[in-house]
């Protein structure tokens, strides 16, 4: 094994995408970045991934956190593949960024579009699209795992310059405030108190009081709470219940918990 790749997923897209990955490359099991308690992480491999979701057109905190845990180690290259539902903006010029503070290049970095998991805005779309957007993405992996295998630098994938100057003005506006966007989280009474929520959640983020969840503004925005629960019964503001659920298909509940 001479790949590492590391991920961080809410409702399964960068997880499937991490697993696709790894076994086009025959490598080991993927990382989830979530499950690192350490404060180094070093890793020794010839080649190191990173798999993560766009938050909000750019890196998400959990990301960033896990970035300052990196050491520079003997794995002289590193990519990267941001899954987005459409907007990559400037997320991986943002990365490429930060690794270069740890004196890491970013060797190459890719988008995958995939449905979106971002529920306020709406649901992911008709099946029929999100089939298409998954032959899409495994095609691209394909690719993606070529170039990783010979080791090709590549310029990083990016959005138009009208995007990249407008989704990170915004992007920086808000990023503070998410761990307090919560507040919009609640349950209505088709809440059984099964606790899938809190058990999902990659930021620890939700603990159960009297068999309800209560959100502790510690808030990733990744809705993975709101999308794993089997009774639909977390809500998100007003609109949510009329809007479709979406994990990826392949993703089962149990994958989730493990990592």
């Amino acid at each position: 094994m001479d790949t590492t790749i590391f991920y961080y997923t809410g409702t399964g897209n960068s997880l499937w995408v991490a697993g696709k990955l790894a076994a086009k490359l025959n490598c080991a099991e993927p990382v989830s970045i979530s499950g690192l308690k350490s404060k180094s992480t070093a890793v020794d491999t010839g080649a190191v991934g990173l798999v993560f979701p766009v938050y909000i057109w750019g890196v998400s905190a959990p990301v960033i956190r896990f970035i300052d845990t990196l050491n520079r180690s003997q794995a002289g290259y590193f990519f990267a593949i941001a899954v987005n539902a459409g907007q990559v903006s400037n997320t991986l010029v943002q990365l490429k960024k930060l690794l270069a503070r740890k004196n890491i290049d970013l060797s190459a970095g890719f988008e995958i579009k995939m449905p979106s998991n971002y529920i306020p805005w709406g649901g992911p779309g008709p099946e029929e699209e999100q089939r298409r957007l998954f032959e899409l993405a495994e095609q691209k992996i394909s690719r993606i795992a070529a170039a990783v295998s010979d080791r090709r630098r590549l310029p990083v994938e990016k959005g138009p310059l009208w995007q990249r100057i407008l989704f990170t003005a915004f992007y920086k506006m808000t990023f503070s405030r998410v761990p307090g966007m919560d507040s919009k989280f609640h349950v209505d009474d088709k809440c059984n108190g099964c606790g899938i929520c809190a058990k999902v959640c990659p930021a620890a983020n939700i603990t159960m009081h009297g068999g309800r969840p209560v959100w502790n503004h510690r808030c990733d925005q990744c809705f993975s709470c709101l999308q794993w629960c089997p009774q639909e019964a977390v809500q998100y503001g007003k609109k949510t219940p009329g809007y479709k659920r979406y994990h990826h298909p392949e993703v089962k509940l149990k994958d989730m918990l493990k990592s």
